[in-house]
């Protein structure tokens, strides 16, 4: 017999029952120059969450493995707010492998800011705001995280999204190139090529490009070109 549910637990939860704010381990918050993706060069806010299950050999952000602080959701968007910018990147790390990241997006998207989130590609974007832009990696096998790449995930891109790919190496670039062919990524996104930094020569990354009349955007890390590997810039 179906007895249904009690006065008391269709009224919900009572005060001492509501769920608590969502809350997020923050690693840094700054303000700095977006030194990559199509808004390379604009102010922007960074959050940087801690943790990454991944473990790319090019990794220079791998401070953020660890540490950090729990911050209420509101509390980041407060800070954020008040660096006076319009771009917010939420980074990592990588952000979605933290529950509170879904609702911080959509939080800063509500205070008015552009919002951008880079991820690695290797976690499900599926539930990400429609009104954040996912920048997410193509990992090549460079990486060593190549056979990470979620690529159900290109089904839940839209046409505002972008795709990164890090090239280290000649074998790198050819693997990346034929990525991009057979999955028609340049078709449907913008797709932007990094050198690994200090690890292959953007000229001659820029060669290949060319050589090959690839569509893509040539990429440099824009903020290492200012400041060098400084975190929090």
């Amino acid at each position: 017999m179906n007895r249904g549910r009690s006065s008391a637990a269709a009224a919900g939860p009572g005060p001492q029952e509501a769920a608590e704010p969502a809350r997020v381990r923050v690693t840094e918050i700054f303000l700095s120059i977006q030194g990559e993706s199509l808004t390379q060069g604009l102010p922007t806010a960074f959050v940087r969450l801690t943790g990454c299950p991944l473990r790319c050999r090019y990794c220079d952000t791998d401070y953020a493995f660890t540490g950090g602080r729990w911050m209420d959701v509101g509390a980041v968007v407060d800070e954020v707010g008040a660096l006076g910018v319009r771009w917010v990147t939420v980074t990592g790390g990588e952000p979605l492998a933290q529950p509170g990241c879904l609702p911080l997006l959509s939080r800063l998207c509500d205070a008015g800011h552009e919002v951008s989130l880079e991820t690695s590609g290797a976690l499900d974007v599926a539930s990400v705001d429609p009104r954040v832009v996912k920048v997410m990696d193509v990992k090549t096998p460079g990486s060593g995280e190549a056979g990470r790449n979620r690529w159900e995930n290109l089904d839940h891109l839209g046409p505002r999204d972008q795709i990164k790919l890090v090239v280290c190496d000649r074998a790198d670039y050819e693997w990346a190139r034929e990525v991009i062919r057979s999955r028609r990524l340049a078709e449907r996104w913008p797709v932007l090529l990094s050198p690994s930094h200090g690890q292959l020569d953007p000229r001659e990354l820029a060669e290949w490009i060319l050589a090959d009349r690839l569509p893509v955007r040539l990429q440099v890390q824009l903020h290492k070109l200012l400041w060098g590997d400084v975190p929090g810039r």
